[in-house]
């Protein structure tokens, strides 16, 4: 099986995930692929090594992929002071005192504006600035050092949208009480920026604590905390690491350490890598890996990730406990509106209900509120769920949890979530 066909059957998967999840234009990937595909056809002759076509055709997409940004390098170089303020305010920071940050900008040198400008506005890695700017890559490092001093200099207010993270508070051992009440209202649209079943959002700075309650007994049986440590790179594409620690509330010694690479881009959030601990081996696995990675961290088609522009679809509808619907995969949509009041505090929240989008026979309620952030989360199980393990049917485990029935069958409530945001 040495031939370049055979060979580009067994790895076009990893290349085809490798180039979208660099480009976000469709048009343009495919594009790259195409050249992609030429070259390394064309080249399939110097390839001693059979063994090595993997890592040999996925840097050739990588240089296809640095050729596109380098064609494209001339729109950098637009003046950072005639860009239009909603461009500056969707830097990852969130930068909101629009007038003071451009006064700022003109007080800099051209050196400096081009520095901010491709490393925070564009997102472009320091190495990615050092081919654009034709200069060694330990230039732009400093360079980009000496314009963040220069702009905290002459910047008129604290730069604590820098400085980072919230302080995380305690949450308590049993769930308050809470109501659910149907708004009379249609539902918002919502930006939703919280990595899928973690409810951290993947930007520097950030970090939150929340619980897991079984139900009916409301107690908590599980506590994570979570932040966003720094930058990280997967494949050559940028994101951020984050860790969590899982503390069992019934042991404290039992604690599970969990670190991930993640990305936000202006229309998904997704998982890049995960890392877990084999023995004394550090196992990581990339969005590169196909099924191993997919089942557990993947979303959306080719791990696009989930949606953060959530608008309703029609893809499910809900009449109270009642659920329908209109196709069978990957069911993720907003099903209504409702106050949501828990210990004492009322949120005007959407229900983003998901319905086996990362584990078969498990549907669970999301209740956003406008800014984004999850008020509460409730699991539901199929039926039949896990059935070899429990032995038993949920309605007959929980019999007094509420129940849903979601094309005819039958969902069990089985615990919730809340975060340190609602306290």
């Amino acid at each position: 099986m040495d031939t370049f066909e055979d060979l580009l059957q067994t790895v076009q998967g990893s290349v085809e995930r490798f180039v979208r999840f660099r480009i976000s234009s469709k048009a343009d990937a495919d594009d790259i692929l195409q050249e992609t595909y030429l070259t390394a056809y064309q080249k399939f002759s110097e390839l001693n090594n059979r063994a090595a076509f993997k890592a040999w055709i996925l840097r050739i997409a990588k240089n296809k992929c640095n050729d596109y940004f380098r064609k494209k390098a001339a729109q950098y170089e637009i003046p950072i002071d005639t860009l239009q303020e909603q461009q500056l305010f969707g830097s990852r920071y969130g930068l909101s005192m629009m007038d003071s940050v451009r006064e700022t900008l003109h007080l800099l040198g051209e050196r400096d504006k081009q520095c901010l400008y491709l490393y925070f506005w564009k997102e472009m890695p320091q190495a990615e600035i050092a081919k654009v700017l034709n200069i060694p890559l330990g230039t732009v490092k400093s360079r980009l050092y000496t314009a963040k001093q220069n702009f905290k200099t002459q910047y008129p207010y604290q730069m604590e949208f820098l400085k980072g993270a919230k302080e995380m508070k305690t949450l308590p051992n049993y769930i308050p009480e809470y109501k659910i009440q149907a708004h009379t209202e249609p539902p918002f649209s919502v930006k939703w920026e919280e990595l899928m079943g973690w409810f951290l959002v993947p930007k520097l700075g950030e970090r939150i604590s929340w619980g897991i309650y079984d139900i009916p007994s409301r107690k908590c049986s599980h506590i994570c905390n979570m932040e966003v440590t720094g930058k990280a790179t997967v494949h050559g594409i940028e994101g951020v690491e984050l860790t969590a620690q899982e503390i069992s509330c019934s042991d404290k010694t039992d604690v599970t350490h969990y670190t991930f690479i993640a990305q936000l881009t202006d229309t998904h959030c997704r998982y890049l890598a995960a890392f877990r601990n084999d023995a004394e081996v550090h196992h990581y696995i990339t969005f590169l890996d196909g099924e191993e990675f997919s089942k557990n961290w993947g979303f959306g088609e080719d791990n696009c990730g989930n949606e953060t522009n959530l608008a309703p679809k029609g893809d499910l509808y809900r009449d109270g406990s009642i659920i329908t619907s209109v196709k069978k995969d990957f069911l993720l949509d907003i099903v209504g509106r409702y106050i949501v009041t828990i210990d004492g505090k009322s949120y005007d929240t959407v229900c983003v209900m998901d319905i086996g989008t990362y584990n078969a026979g498990i549907a669970s309620e999301q209740f956003l509120d406008q800014h984004g952030k999850t008020i509460l989360w409730r699991r539901f199980n199929r039926n039949d769920w896990a059935f070899d393990h429990y032995k038993k049917k949920w309605d007959e485990l929980l019999p007094q949890n509420e129940k849903l029935i979601i094309n005819g069958t039958t969902y069990v409530h089985w615990y919730d979530c809340i975060t340190d945001y609602i306290l």
